[in-house]
């Protein structure tokens, strides 16, 4: 199935779990990270337990320190 992660698609297996997708795309830790799918926040305690659907947009925004 096809999911668009920041604006990138993405084929992954039918079942493919938000942690899985994350750890794919960010290559590395995954703290001081926010995701939404189809513009809906997601708690990171449910990332491990949220499946992925074929067309799911996701956006991953990682905070930064500057000013």
């Amino acid at each position: 199935m096809d999911i668009t992660v920041n604006q990138k698609t993405y084929s992954v297996s039918d079942v493919c779990s938000l942690e899985q997708i994350i750890s794919v795309v960010m290559q590395a830790q995954c703290s001081g990270i926010a995701v939404a799918i189809n513009q809906e926040i997601i708690s990171k305690n449910n990332w491990e337990s949220h499946f992925l659907k074929s067309g799911d947009h996701i956006m991953i925004i990682k905070a930064t320190q500057g000013g």
